[in-house]
Formats: C-alpha cells, structure tokens, sequence
C-alpha cells in the first residue's frame, strides 16, 4: 500500500517533465521567430524612415539646383534633364504648376508627359508646405486615389514621391517640384541582410528544437539514473540488513553443527555424521555468501573500515599456506611460497590483506586440477608486489576481462561444481585499490592463472 504513493509521485513527476518539454519546444523558438520579426520590422522602419530623409535631402538638393532658373519657365526643361541625366537614383523629375484645382506638367523627364494635368490631394497638400518643407512618401503608402491621379504604375522596383513647393526669390510658390527617387540599392542591401537573417533564423530554429529534443531525452535519463539510483539505494540497504539479520542465526546453526559432530551432545553415528559434514559445508558457503554481502555493502556505503599499520608480508602470507594448505591437500596440489629475505614493510591493514589472500589463493586452488600454486614476492621500484601463480583452468581474453565484474564466474563444464559468488574478486579489488594497490592479472586458458597484487612500499 505504501508503494502506491510512489509510483503516483513518479507518474506525475514524468508527466510535468513531458509538458515541459513540449512546452520549451514550442516556447523557445516562438520568441526566437517573434524576436527576430520585431527586429527586422523595426530595422525596415528605421530603413524606411532613413530613406525618407534621404528623398527629401536629394528633393532639397534638386530644388538648389533649380532655383537660379525659377524666373525663366523655357529654361526648365534644359535643366530637368541635365539633372535627371547625372543622376543614377531618379526615375523621373516633373515641374507642374497650378492650374485651378489641378496641376499642369510644364517640364518633365518624360517628354510625353508635358503638358498633362494631375487632380491630386497629394500635391494640393505639398503646395501648402511652408518654405523649405517637403512631403516624401513610399509609393506604396500613397492612396489608391493619388495613385490613380498621379498615373504611378506600382511595379517591383520601389520608390519615393517628393514634392515640394517651389518659391522664387521673392518668397513667391513659382511651380511645384515632383520627384520620383529609386530605392533599389538600398532595397537590394536590405532585403539581402533581412534574407541573411531569416535563414540564420530557420537554421537557429531549428538547432533549439533539436536540442530541446535532446534536452528532453536528457531529463528522461535524468530520471532514469535517479529511479536507477534509489532503486540501488534500496537494494544496499536490503542486502545490508539481509545479512546482518542471516549472520546471526547462521553462526548459531554453525555453533550446533560443530558441537554436534564433537559429542558434546551424544554419541552421532557414521551416517548421521555424514548428513552433519554435509550441513557444515552448505553452511560454511551461506556463511561465505553473507560475509561476501556485508562487504559489498559496506564498500558500497563507502562504511568499510581500515587499521593500517606497518608490517612485514611475509608471516601473512606464511599464515595463509598454512591456513589452505589442507585444501590444496586434499587436491593433490602443491602449495610452494617461496621466501625473499629482507622485504621491507608496507603500510596496510594486516587483517584485509590476510583476506584480500585468502580469496586469490583460495580461487587458485578452486580453480587448478593439478599441479601446483606458487606464491612469489618482489620488492621493486617503490612498489612490494605479490604474485600468486598457479596451473589452472586458465582463462580467455572475453573471461578476463570480466573477472572483476559483480556476480561474474568463469562457466563451462569444469567450473560448474565449483562453489562461489562471483564477489570474491570483486571486493578483493576494491579492498586493494582503497589501500593504493593495484592488481593485474595474466592468464592462458588451459596453461594457468597469475595474480599480482602490488602496494606501496613503506619509506624509511
């Protein structure tokens, strides 16, 4: 009943991640698509408004240039072309005239053009412009009924209208000036850039979401490792109190095994004997198995514990022979140490190194048939080394290579009797390398195994 709540917790937590996701997807990139619009919006006002200054200085300037003829209407025409002919930017320049409520062309670039009458509110509101006053405005905001007026044939190429009154040198309005003012250059430059910006926009766009894919797939694994996590979290904490709670009523079954199979509770006939030894090694393993697991936790949890001290390797290894040398006996195998004289002293805790050898020697043994298991010592460039060889089953290349994993045993048909975890070597290796040593380890498959296990050596 109590795991319902979890799962619950862990259902909503999913779904809030999935709606987060799919929000930042769609999120994101919208402010990404609205900011790049708005600046570009804003970058063509600013172009636009640029330009509009630009007619109406290029108006000013043509009107300068007209203003010494304002007394001589023949001499218009002249100088309208001269102008129109130097400049790259006009697409045409007119002076008109009023004419009641119309205006009258009376010079032009185009020639067909003089001589007709335009009704337009645009230039009725240019000829109300004070001195020096201007209106200049994109085609394309002028009214369907100026363009009609005007006749301003609406093409890809955009452009300015300018048109300014025109005064003489006594302050009087002599004609009106019109312009028509090409912004194509300025058009290409910008329709290039906004071009530029939009594809970088797509390509941006683009990248986001595919991160925000990738993000979400992230927060998956995220989660993943923290279910993955707890679930090794709680694994630790079961097989820590499964063995606590297995070793004490195991070392009581022990006690009673060996107090039975001794007399001390009567005499025990060869066959209930059997039975005993029978009991004692399947609980010599469970009790193998459990101390196995108390380790493993206690590395896990990082709650191990070590008393180093300086000491000679040498009576260690001489007590572990002596301790397995009844099993090798039993085996029919050779259980050689040979001795170095003056080994120097290595800082460690006696009692893990005691065990760290028993599980190589032990496994040595375990694994050879026949022949022999030799244990060597080596003191060499800083480093104490120990090496347990012996003429085993041997290993292959993929077997080796997992030796060290959790739970891994060596499987074929000579290994399947064999007793064992697969976390002997396991914690023998992190007992090693938590004391700053190392272990390597060489084998041929049907030739033998060798074990090195090096520590540093203690400096005088």
């Amino acid at each position: 009943m109590k795991i319902l709540p979890n799962f619950k917790n862990i259902f909503t937590k999913e779904v809030s991640q999935i709606i987060y996701g799919v929000l930042l997807i769609f999120i994101i990139p919208s402010l990404i698509v609205f900011n790049t619009v708005y600046i570009i919006g804003k970058y063509n006002q600013n172009i636009d408004i640029s330009l509009q200054k630009q007619a109406l200085s290029i108006g000013r300037i043509v009107y300068a240039e007209m203003k010494s003829e304002l007394n001589n209407p023949d001499a218009w025409q002249q100088k309208i072309e001269n102008i129109y002919n130097q400049s790259q930017t006009l697409l045409e320049l007119e002076i008109l005239v009023p004419n009641q409520d119309s205006y009258i062309i009376v010079a032009s670039s185009n020639k067909e053009k003089i001589g007709k009458s335009l009704d337009s509110n645009y230039y009725r509101l240019s000829w109300q412009m004070l001195e020096n006053d201007a209106l200049a405005t994109a085609a394309e905001q002028l009214t369907m009924e100026d363009k009609e007026s005007l006749d301003v044939q609406m093409t890809n190429e955009r452009f300015w209208l300018v048109a300014m009154p025109m005064r003489d040198q006594f302050g009087n309005k002599a004609a009106l000036l019109s312009i028509k003012i090409s912004s194509e250059i300025v058009d290409s430059a910008t329709s290039a850039s906004r071009n530029a910006s939009l594809y970088l926009l797509a390509l941006t766009t683009l990248i986001v979401i595919l991160f925000l894919f990738i993000a979400t797939r992230l927060w998956d694994y995220a989660l993943l490792y923290q279910k993955i996590k707890e679930v090794d979290t709680m694994k630790d904490e079961f097989i820590s109190m499964a063995s606590h709670e297995l070793r004490t009523p195991l070392t009581a079954i022990r006690g009673y095994i060996s107090m039975v199979m001794e007399g001390s509770m009567g005499p025990v006939n060869e066959k209930v004997m059997q039975g005993l030894k029978r009991v004692k090694a399947s609980s010599e393993r469970l009790h193998s198995l459990v101390e196995d697991l108390l380790n493993v936790s206690r590395i896990e949890q990082n709650r191990i514990e070590f008393s180093p001290q300086k000491i000679n390797p040498t009576s260690v290894i001489q007590a572990v022979v002596e301790e397995l040398s009844l099993k090798a006996k039993r085996k029919n195998l050779k259980l050689l140490h040979i001795k170095q004289q003056n080994l120097p002293n290595i800082y460690i805790d006696k009692d893990k190194l005691h065990q760290i050898l028993i599980n190589i020697i032990g496994n040595s043994i375990k694994y050879t048939l026949k022949g022999k298991i030799e244990i060597t010592t080596e003191s060499k460039g800083g480093s104490l080394t120990i090496r347990v060889k012996d003429t085993g089953i041997g290993m292959n290349t993929e077997q080796k290579k997992r030796l060290f994993e959790k739970f891994y045993r060596v499987k074929d048909e000579r290994t399947k009797k064999v007793p064992g975890t697969g976390l002997g070597l396991w914690v023998t290796k992190q007992l090693i390398e938590l004391q700053k040593g190392k272990i390597m380890v060489d084998s041929i498959e049907n030739v033998g195994t060798q074990v090195s296990i090096s520590f540093p050596v203690l400096k005088k």
